[in-house]
């Protein structure tokens, strides 16, 4: 009797050996929110949002209160300021996603850093659950507090377009689209911010990467006269993204970017190559 015991206690331990994928994600959940320093780089964020929305609102107010008034005699220089208000709450999307994108690089960077990687993997032999696990925090904060930093941005932009007699329908298609699509971007800023500190294990390299890649790199290929860098520029995670956002628009697209659906394929392929090379380096290697 006691043998047939012990042997169904042996049959049963493998599946319920090691932490389900429920359990890896509410782990991961507690190392990314219970640190301070997360919470102020999630809340500088979101101020940073709609700080740069307001005071670009304030500069639109300015403008259109210029044009009224005459200052602006020459037509070339006239700015259609309506046609521009739908961008308005996404003024800080530049500055968020490198906030974003550097807090996805720490959330795996810092477990090799600290040494911490040792007990995770430890805990988590397959290794491919932590790192989706992260993925799905980093893909949640990057859409949420974009979008909700937007919408913020908006709200708080739209007293001071009144004092201009300008406004801002939040409500509207062209504005919600724009802050559906931001927000998907700096999503996918963080997978590949969260992909180069698994590839790279180094906080400050991987760092430098990404902005080299989101800021740097644009400006080098646009200061070198050479078709061959003209026509690259345009496959940048940057000028790509700026293509993507044309999506769902009735207006013209720029020459200078791709078509909508080239600019969102290129990003979704630089998130895939990069989490591949993530998921197969971060199996092979050691910890």
């Amino acid at each position: 009797m006691s043998t047939a015991v012990q042997h169904a206690r042996r049959s049963a331990a493998p599946a319920l050996s090691g932490p389900t994928f429920v359990r890896v994600l509410s782990s991961e959940r507690i190392k990314l929110f219970s640190l301070l320093s997360t919470r102020i780089l999630l809340l500088c964020s979101v101020v940073l949002m709609v700080g740069f929305s307001a005071l670009q609102a304030w500069g639109f107010g300015q403008v259109s209160q210029a044009q009224r008034s005459g200052a602006v005699t020459n037509p070339r220089e006239a700015i259609d300021v309506s046609a521009l208000l739908p961008q308005l709450p996404v003024a800080g999307v530049s500055f968020s996603q490198l906030i974003l994108g550097s807090l996805a690089v720490l959330i795996i960077s810092a477990e090799f850093t600290s040494g911490m990687s040792r007990a995770t993997f430890a805990a988590v032999p397959k290794r491919w659950p932590v790192l989706t696990a992260k993925a799905v925090y980093a893909v949640l904060v990057g859409f949420v507090l974009t979008y909700v930093g937007a919408f913020l941005g908006g709200l708080a932009a739209q007293p001071i377009l009144g004092n201009y007699s300008l406004h801002l329908d939040m409500a509207s298609w062209d504005v919600q689209r724009i802050m559906l699509l931001s927000a998907a971007y700096v999503a996918a800023v963080a997978l590949m911010g969260l992909s180069l500190g698994a590839l790279l294990r180094n906080s400050a390299g991987a760092i430098v990467t990404l902005v080299a890649a989101l800021f740097v790199l644009p400006i080098i290929f646009q200061l070198i006269p050479n078709d061959f860098f003209k026509e690259a520029r345009k496959y940048l995670p940057t000028n790509a993204a700026n293509a993507m956002m044309e999506a769902g628009s009735d207006n013209p697209l720029n020459t200078a970017y791709l078509e909508p659906w080239q600019g969102t394929l290129v990003i979704a392929a630089y998130v895939v190559v990069l989490l591949f090379a993530a998921f197969t380096t971060l199996k092979q290697r050691d910890v």
